[in-house]
């Protein structure tokens, strides 16, 4: 072999390269070896020693990258031809690229250069000769015809030649069945050749092959199911056939199908009673890409009704399988989507149609309640002990799929559904069933939870019920315990409307708060409860905040739920006579202060920065929650009795009070730790932003402005701590503008909102103002809260919204991106479901129009996102804490703050 010397390609031995990159040593050689076979492959000359390289006695001749980036001359096609021959019975790996190569060269050529590409593959490798054994000839064959379509799949065609190519490989599929079929019932086919079939099949079914016209090889490929060598691939190529989206218009073929896979129930039992779980789970998979895939198309031949139940019956099989999912099992969580599906095409018939289905399918779905609660339970505790933090893991997310399917269970079950988990627990707790273990109760509880989480469960007979049976159960396992808190927690706003039944299970609630293991679900519950029963609450009052308290110095909880806490407390004490909420605030805050200050004079250290941090979040939580003037529930009107709505006592606002006496000291503390610290502050910024800010848009004192001004001077610089300093200044600045520019504004139109209604008033003028100076206020939202219902009655007024509510839009959407403090959010969301309320329409452009724009309101959130904050904002037109809630998920995700501990505890 000659060494090639041209101008574009240095000279060197292509065999020396190969040997170089592959045994010498010396980096810098491989690099230059490497440098030059790059060079080589795309260029003229390797025609001079790409076929050299493939000899069989050169012992590099596994370089096979050389031949994809040479393919141009019509003499290649004999060649690869020749070279795939002479290596079906060597290098397997060989063998693939050059198969690639001649796939590729077809895939470029095919339909004008080189018609009929299969049939002539086909045939050159059917013709004797060479001394070629048969059978390698024809696993070569397959090989190549297999990574045909594959090749397709991954190739760079332009669109307008993949949409040629697939046609014309569609067309060969006429040359490609009848082999494959031949093969696959020849008795003497060797098992690699019948493995190699159904590869083929499985690769060209994904072409979209019309389904009527592979039906007789995918029945052939039931055949194979039994032979443990061909089973693997026998259901691939089955679920590739039955799942491509196309198949579903051949019913007749479909129909056939499943009498096909209803014979494989022998084998799935077997399969289950001997522990083979790869077995179980291949034929699962066949049961559920029929049914899943086609439910609606089999559902509608209603003269084969039977067969489909059937179908669906082997999937509930499935389903309950027995053993504890991932350790003994891995198969039923594949079903749960099915049960999705199947639900959904019943309920999308005429009501004349789906209660006939109903009639047939609502005693399955109740089945279906009662195999998933017990594929739900817990196992022994010895058994769980044993398991890996994996396999919980994998456990809980399986329960979490579970508990999304019971839900969706209940919108065709409805009701009944709820008496029928009662019922259940009932005779469980009052004895009238044999003794049955902890997790047959915590199963049916969390049955119960699931439903309430996320369904109005206010109107359910059952639920008094529930409460009172909830004491008597036994809770003598973390688990049940956990679950027991949940459910409390679910049922929330129930007890908001029936306070009696608070004595029942608020104790329980108390005492899981000391029991670390029940952190998470005993500090939320308790939230839930103070946030929706807080008016309620007053006589428990004193016995929360105790225990409460408790907790907290003694450090029971991790951060998260400690700021939980507090939030909980927050809520509480904003129903509480003036007097009670100064006392339990100053008991509550006194000791953080004072810590405060002793931490300040210590030398600044890791463990005190993160004690500060800490006692920043605890209070910052606190405040977040504790507000008095919140009287109006989510619509925005109030609802609740008279007595708990009524304006508080006369007296001074607690926080304002707390914020008088307390403010100086703080910031005063926190003035010193910057100037002690400098940039070690760091990690406190974002927090003791939104603290700073809180406190001065309640109370304006002086010494919140010089703190702000000793952090503006150090951090604002600093890329990282720009956007919480700089929503400070801004909410600082709007405050401190709105004293002296729109102090009166607010009052005025709260009291006598008709002095901006008159039609003689520059209403524009109004709008605008509030808008440029006042925007990050309350004072200003309060403006177009009030203003906002009076378009209809008021045409100047509608005149403005409609030429530039777009601008306050903007303006409210940018702010909620990332351009006003957190902790203004709700005056914003309040805006939006104003403008949602009465001005749906105009709402409905200005958010396509406004959130349109690339990068805005945040660079962080994608259109997608974006498309999913208008449909929800849009969709919630009653309840306004939702719109906070949507408001306040958005803004963080425009922050990159979603998902943060940070946010979390907010």
């Amino acid at each position: 072999m000659h060494c090639v010397c041209t101008d574009s390609l240095p000279p060197q031995s292509p065999f020396l390269a190969l040997h170089q990159l592959y045994y010498d040593p010396n980096i810098e050689n491989k690099n230059l070896a490497q440098k030059w076979l790059m060079q080589a492959q795309v260029s003229p000359q390797a025609w001079q020693f790409s076929w050299a390289l493939l000899s069989p006695d050169k012992v590099l001749y596994s370089h096979m990258q050389m031949l994809p980036s040479t393919l141009r001359y019509p003499t290649l096609k004999t060649q690869l031809f020749s070279q795939i021959a002479c290596f079906s019975s060597g290098s397997k790996m060989v063998l693939t690229r050059l198969c690639v190569a001649l796939a590729s060269l077809a895939l470029n050529t095919m339909p004008e250069a080189w018609p009929g590409a299969v049939p002539e593959m086909v045939r050159v490798f059917q013709e004797e000769g060479g001394g070629v054994d048969g059978r390698a000839r024809c696993l070569a064959l397959l090989e190549l015809l297999t990574v045909l379509p594959e090749e397709f799949q991954t190739s760079r065609l332009p669109q307008y030649r993949k949409g040629q190519v697939r046609g014309a490989l569609g067309r060969e599929w006429g040359s490609v069945c009848p082999l494959l079929q031949q093969l696959l019932r020849r008795g003497d086919s060797p098992g690699a050749v019948k493995a190699r079939v159904l590869r083929c099949l499985s690769s060209w079914v994904l072409l979209d092959v019309p389904l009527s016209e592979s039906e007789g090889l995918v029945e052939d490929c039931f055949t194979a199911l039994p032979d443990p060598e061909l089973f693997d691939t026998a259901v691939e190529a089955i679920v590739n056939a039955i799942s491509q989206p196309d198949s579903q218009r051949y019913v007749n073929t479909l129909l056939k199908l499943v009498p096909q896979v209803l014979s494989l129930q022998d084998q799935l039992r077997e399969a289950v009673q001997s522990g083979d779980m790869e077995t179980s789970h291949g034929i699962c998979r066949i049961a559920v890409a029929l049914g899943e895939n086609h439910s609606r198309a089999l559902l509608e031949q209603v003269e084969h009704w039977q067969g489909f139940l059937a179908l669906v019956n082997m999937i509930m099989f499935c389903t309950g399988i027995p053993g504890h999912y991932p350790v003994n099992e891995t198969t039923s969580s594949l079903t749960l989507t099915f049960w999705y599906t199947l639900q959904d095409d019943i309920m999308s018939f005429d009501s004349e149609r789906q209660a006939v289905y109903l009639q047939v399918y609502r005693p399955v779905y109740f089945q279906l309640v009662d195999v998933l609660l017990h594929k739900a339970q817990f196992p022994s505790d010895q058994e769980y002990a044993t398991w890996s933090s994996d396999e919980k893991e994998q456990f809980r997310i399986y329960r979490v799929d579970i508990s999304d399917t019971l839900m969706y269970v209940y919108e065709m079950l409805g009701a009944e559904l709820l008496s029928n988990l009662y019922e259940k627990l009932g005779r469980i707790l009052t004895n009238t069933e044999p003794a049955s273990s902890w997790q047959h109760t915590e199963a049916l509880l969390y049955g119960f939870q699931s439903i309430a989480e996320t369904i109005d469960v206010n109107y359910s007979d059952v639920i008094p019920g529930l409460i009172g049976l909830i004491p008597r159960i036994n809770i003598n396992n973390v688990q049940l315990a956990d679950t027991v808190m949940f459910t409390i927690g679910a049922l929330a706003e129930w007890l908001a409307d029936h306070p009696v039944m608070l004595s029942s299970v608020l104790p329980l609630v108390l005492q899981a708060l000391g029991n670390p293991d029940l952190s998470v679900s005993s500090v939320s519950t308790l939230k839930k409860i103070c946030r929706e029963c807080k008016y309620d609450l007053p006589p428990y009052a004193s016995n929360i905040v105790a225990v409460s308290q408790e907790v907290l110095i003694k450090q029971i909880h991790k951060t998260s739920q400690c700021m939980w806490l507090m939030q909980a407390l927050g809520f509480l004490l904003s129903a509480l006579p003036v007097e009670e909420i100064l006392r339990n605030l100053h008991s509550l805050i006194t000791p953080y202060i004072q810590q405060l200050e002793k931490l300040a004079d210590e030398t600044p250290n890791p463990s005190n920065k993160l004690a500060i941090i800490h006692i920043l979040g605890l209070l910052s939580n606190l405040f977040t929650t504790l507000d008095i003037s919140k009287q109006e529930d989510e619509s925005g009107e109030s609802t609740a009795p008279p007595i708990k709505t009524a304006p508080p006592p006369p007296g001074p606002n607690p926080v304002s009070h707390l914020n008088q006496s307390h403010t100086p000291a703080v910031c005063a503390i926190f003035e010193k730790s910057v100037k002690t610290l400098l940039h070690d502050f760091a990690p406190m910024v974002s927090q003791l932003s939104e603290m700073l800010g809180q406190m001065y848009s309640t109370i304006p004192q002086a010494s919140a402005l010089d703190l702000t001004r000793q952090m503006v001077h150090i951090f604002a610089s600093e890329t990282e701590h720009f956007p919480p300093i700089k929503a400070l200044f801004e909410l600082v600045t709007s405050v401190t503008l709105s004293i002296f520019q729109q102090g009166e504004q607010s009052p005025a139109l709260k009291r006598k909102p008709d002095l901006f209604l008159s039609e003689s008033l520059d209403v524009k003028a109004v709008f605008h103002c509030g808008k440029c100076l006042t925007l990050c206020t309350q004072t200003y939202t309060t403006n177009c809260t009030e203003l906002l219902p009076h378009c209809s009655d008021v045409p100047p007024l509608a005149r403005v919204v409609q030429e530039d509510g777009k601008l306050l839009l903007q303006a409210v959407i940018e702010a909620i991106g990332g351009g006003s403090s957190r902790g203004l959010m709700d005056q914003f969301a309040e805006v939006l479901f104003s403008l949602n309320k009465h001005c749906f329409s105009l709402l409905t452009m200005w958010l396509k129009e406004v959130l349109q724009s690339p990068g805005f309101p945040s660079t962080r959130v994608t259109s997608e996102q974006k498309d999913t904050f208008t449909q929800q904002i849009l969709r919630e037109r009653v309840n306004k804490r939702r719109v906070k809630d949507i408001v306040k998920e958005f803004t963080l995700v425009c922050r990159g703050l979603h998902g943060t501990e940070y946010a979390a505890d907010y």
